[in-house]
């Protein structure tokens, strides 16, 4: 075999092993993850998301995305979901997930 093969092997089984999860621990959803996820959970129209500011389902996820991602990570997260959803009112969705989600006001 090549080298190059070799290292290709050994960095591929290092991928696997950092993937492998164990028994009982749940495995962590990256940021894209949470994004699409919440962006799933939304119910919305043209002008609003319904369900942003009263859903237990939506405080669950972002309950989750605050104890596997650092708290740089929360405001993107949100700011992206909604985002993804193209509502008019995207600055009064987003305000009412930082509430639900216990997050402090953005201080400028």
């Amino acid at each position: 075999m090549k080298r190059t093969e070799l290292e290709r092997r050994e960095r591929d089984l290092r991928k696997m092993e950092k993937k492998k999860i164990t028994p009982g621990q749940k495995e962590s959803m990256s940021v894209g993850d949470y994004i699409d996820g919440l962006f799933g959970l939304f119910r919305y129209d043209e002008e609003e998301i319904f369900n942003a500011s009263d859903d237990e389902d939506v405080l669950e996820m972002l309950e989750n995305m605050k104890g596997e991602h650092p708290e740089k990570q929360w405001d993107v997260i949100i700011r992206k979901a909604v985002n993804k959803t193209k509502v008019a009112q995207k600055d009064k969705a987003y305000e009412s997930l930082r509430i639900l989600a216990g997050i402090q006001p953005v201080t400028t």
